[in-house]
């Protein structure tokens, strides 16, 4: 097994020396300037040590790397563009572990736009695949904040959400056909769709989401949209989290087919964000207990605009008392400015102090009630803390953030308060039938809270598909399960 960190001489490894003559020195580095950038997660709260960055070119020499490892029993940690939310892509401290980056593995092999599909190594950037997509008058209706380093193939062994689920799913409903490499090395090739198919098993789901622990990913056949015709973004104040849920069920009944984004934030999460960014101008004058962002789009033009069927749905909201005061975008300018309020919340909320976050989801119809319920608990049950909730309402899913008090170490606040807290919201979030990773994931952030709350009969299947696929246990140990 592979144990040396650093800069070594690859002879002095069997390992090193069979990987450098297979993948060249493009392909392979144990330089520790070129490894050091990729051992910590995005959120910086797990390092690790490898014993080396491998960078192969292509599937086969993929293949013949993972039976490299295999033979020599050297674990692999496969990473996409590091932009992850729970630790999945980082290494542990050992130095054991090779760490595999598929960045290079980066082509457009095909973009079909009478079918409207698009075939993706799993190194592309999103960000390129929007801009390939929008070339063709087509787009990829998954967005996320960081889309100018995630990888289509992080996208799928984490089963992302971001903001368009609402109208187009997660990544599991936007893979049509998948290729991965097995722990054995072995080749898995069904990136041609198929409408129908009933050979047993849906194999590309039980990969997609599985966080690189039964497979890896090389390339993904996706289902591409029509590129939007048009699009009005609306921002209303709202007197509650119940009332929100109610402007959701309105707007869903006037727009359902068009409703492509609904975002919650409270006014706490609003000022965080104009104290944070001085360009940002609060949409409405007034101050209310929440805001609601909405994104209606089009696809063709039609004799009613947009526009003009939003001004009548939100008319009709005003009559029945849904909302307190809107307003709808002007242009793309100001869309884009709306975007840019609820995409600050995180950072505005990061530079108040330490907080724990939580990427959670209850039902739908639950998550107005969890929160107002829960939030005031916590606040009680930890004296000083602020609990805030932002994010899809539309999908029963909110990032439920609790702020510390003045705390004069944020280290040990996370490690002792921190913790406990994020103990007390899963547990919540268990009573109340819902999941402590609703999109970001479970890696090794949530794994043993996952072994804790998880359900037996589901965890046990977990492990058996585990042990079939990976017996040795080589592909990204210490996540997930």
């Amino acid at each position: 097994m592979c144990h040396i960190a650093g800069m070594i001489d690859a002879a002095s490894s069997p390992f090193l020396e069979d990987a450098a003559a297979l993948l060249g020195a493009r392909g392979l580095t144990t330089d520790p300037e070129l490894v050091a950038p990729w051992l910590t997660d995005w959120r910086g709260r797990f390092t690790g040590r490898a014993c080396a960055l491998a960078s192969p070119a292509d599937t086969m020499e993929l293949s013949a790397l993972v039976r490299l490892c295999a033979r020599h029993g050297v674990p692999i940690v496969p990473q996409g563009g590091n932009s992850g939310m729970s630790g999945g892509a980082t290494p542990d401290e050992s130095g054991t572990a090779l760490l595999l980056s598929l960045r290079r593995m980066n082509a457009i092999r095909a973009i079909d736009r009478e079918s409207g599909r698009a075939t993706c190594e799993a190194g592309v950037i999103l960000q390129t695949l929007h801009e390939a997509a929008d070339a063709e008058g087509l787009r990829f209706p998954l967005t996320l904040g960081g889309k100018g380093s995630a990888t289509v193939g992080g996208l799928v062994s984490t089963n992302a959400g971001g903001c368009q689920v609402l109208r187009h799913g997660s990544m599991r409903a936007l893979v049509l056909g998948l290729e991965a490499v097995l722990p054995d090395g072995q080749v898995f090739s069904q990136l041609t769709p198929l409408k129908k198919d009933n050979r047993g098993f849906d194999l590309k789901q039980l990969l997609i989401g599985s966080e690189g622990v039964l497979g890896i990913v090389t390339a993904a056949t996706l289902k591409l949209e029509p590129a939007v015709a048009e699009r009005v973004v609306i921002w209303a104040g709202v007197s509650s989290l119940p009332a929100a849920r109610a402007l959701l069920l309105h707007c869903d009944a006037v727009e359902g087919r068009s409703l492509e984004g609904f975002e919650v934030m409270p006014q706490a999460s609003i000022d965080a964000v104009v104290d944070h960014l001085p360009s940002a101008r609060p949409p409405l004058e007034g101050r209310h207990a929440w805001h609601v962002l909405i994104e209606v789009v089009a696809d063709h033009t039609g004799a009613d605009t947009l526009r003009e069927r939003c001004e009548t749905m939100m008319g009709d909201a005003f009559d029945k008392e849904l909302v307190e005061d809107a307003a709808l975008s002007a242009n793309e300018t100001q869309a884009e400015a709306f975007w840019l309020i609820r995409e600050t919340v995180p950072a505005a909320e990061r530079a108040r102090g330490p907080a724990v976050q939580h990427d959670i989801s209850v039902p739908v119809e639950a998550m107005p009630a969890f929160v107002e319920t829960t939030a005031p608990m916590l606040e009680a049950e930890f004296p000083g803390t602020e609990a805030i909730a932002f994010g899809h309402l539309g999908d029963g899913n909110v990032h439920y953030h609790v702020i510390a008090p003045q705390a004069p170490d944020a280290r040990a606040w996370n490690a002792t308060q921190g913790k406990a807290i994020s103990r007390r919201v899963h547990d919540l979030v268990t009573e109340w039938g819902g999941s402590i990773s609703a999109e970001h994931g479970i890696g090794q952030l949530k794994r043993d809270e996952l072994a804790r709350l998880g359900d037996p009969v589901a965890l046990s299947m977990l492990r058996a598909v585990k042990q079939a696929l990976d017996p040795q246990g080589l592909l990204n140990p210490g996540k997930l399960i």
